[in-house]
């Protein structure tokens, strides 16, 4: 998933085009100018703030199937997109799926990204009726909460806790690890998957907790002084490069390694290409620019993208809206497409696209990366390398 120089600056231009045009909402009632009905599929994540790629990297997943869609011609409908920008927070979950729900053309939505945020947005889903497809949001409590209508194509954070735990210690051998997390729904949830199994492989453990800041000098000196074998945080990239860049400066030489919401070019920006190489990302999700069944999807999105690759769970945000296009018929509701999308099964590109009755994805995949040269690289997933 190694973006092009100019990826970011391309990236926010077409964000911020779509949200523009979201502006002026639309009626799945009025039709469009092929005389077709229309719907709108919305899209919620962070479009902005520092973890703002990893939103962009779905955002423009989903509008890639929404233009392949529309270009196909061979629907009942035609289809457009609406953002809603919820910056990741916690606070702004519940007023960012409000937006959407509001407008009475969106029929469905992708997202959200991040946990917290889906945490707080979706009692506002459920009352409305209204499907929501997380790409992204692992905290493993997440089906547990009543949601009636949340669904997600990705594994939980206790499979890539635990996937993350064996290869840490059987993998790279790691006898001590520091265990630190963000203090957010994502963090602790895959803090606490990961914790649990180091203990289940013998790894001994130091956790510890820290919410983002600009300063991680400090931390830096706790970890070092605890002589672990390695760091695994979990928390996104931004902090994680501010963290890193910190370690490094100080002569940390142990094994350094995060999760799913570090692992974005990003994060090489922000630490420092020397900082960051060597260092170990762990996700549910493959790489696209490299899987040879994807070929046609990369294209597309580079086509419909101005060039740009896909980033992060923009494979699974296609196959997302990719299934939610399947269940739709020219007199869908809402309530009839969350209803329909209970026994949706879809060959997307990352997985088939099915799920347990709680709304969990069937795969359980997890993968690891590594920086080298100043580039993500998947090595394989935790099946192959842990034996």
């Amino acid at each position: 998933m190694h973006l092009r120089r100019s990826v970011s600056t391309v990236a926010v231009l077409v964000a911020g085009a779509l949200s523009l045009a979201a502006c002026g909402g639309g009626s799945s009632s009025s039709g469009s100018s092929s005389g077709k009905k229309e719907f709108t599929i919305g899209f919620q994540g962070p479009l902005s703030g520092d973890n703002a790629q990893l939103g962009i990297n779905g955002q423009l997943g989903v509008k890639t199937a929404i233009d392949e869609a529309n270009k196909k011609g061979n629907l009942p409908f035609t289809l457009k997109l609406k953002s809603s920008d919820d910056i990741g927070k916690p606070e702004q979950g519940a007023t960012a799926a409000q937006r959407l729900v509001d407008d009475s053309s969106v029929i469905a939505m992708v997202g959200p990204m991040f946990s917290g945020a889906t945490k707080a947005a979706e009692p506002t889903f459920s009352d409305a009726s209204m499907l929501s497809v997380s790409p992204s949001a692992t905290n493993p409590t997440l089906t547990s909460l009543g949601f009636k209508t949340f669904y997600r194509v990705i594994a939980t954070d206790a499979i890539q806790g635990a996937g993350a735990a064996d290869y840490l210690a059987k993998g790279l051998k790691a006898k001590t690890v520091y265990s630190l997390d963000d203090k957010s729904e994502y963090g602790t949830g895959l803090s606490g998957a990961i914790e649990s199994q180091l203990k289940t492989d013998g790894v001994a453990v130091t956790h510890d907790g820290i919410p983002p800041t600009k300063d991680y000098t400090a931390q830096a000196d706790k970890i070092i002084a605890a002589k672990p074998d390695a760091l695994y945080y979990s928390g996104y990239y931004a902090e994680f490069g501010l963290l890193v860049k910190a370690l490094k400066g100080k002569g940390f030489k142990g094994i350094i390694a995060s999760g799913d919401g570090s692992n974005d070019d990003k994060f090489t920006a922000a630490a420092g290409a020397a900082n960051a190489e060597g260092v170990y990302l762990t996700c549910p999700c493959g790489d696209a620019n490299t899987d040879p069944k994807a070929a046609a999807f990369l294209k597309a999105y580079q086509d419909n993208n101005a060039g740009a690759k896909p980033g992060t769970y923009s494979p699974e945000s296609y196959d997302a809206t990719n299934a939610i296009i399947s269940v739709l018929k020219a007199d869908s509701t809402r309530a009839s497409v969350a209803a329909a999308f209970k026994t949706v099964d879809y060959p997307g590109i990352t997985k088939q696209v099915k799920f347990t009755s709680n709304g969990e994805t069937e795969d359980k995949g997890v993968f690891i990366y590594q920086v080298k040269s100043g580039k993500r690289v998947v090595l394989g997933s935790t099946t192959d390398l842990v034996k």
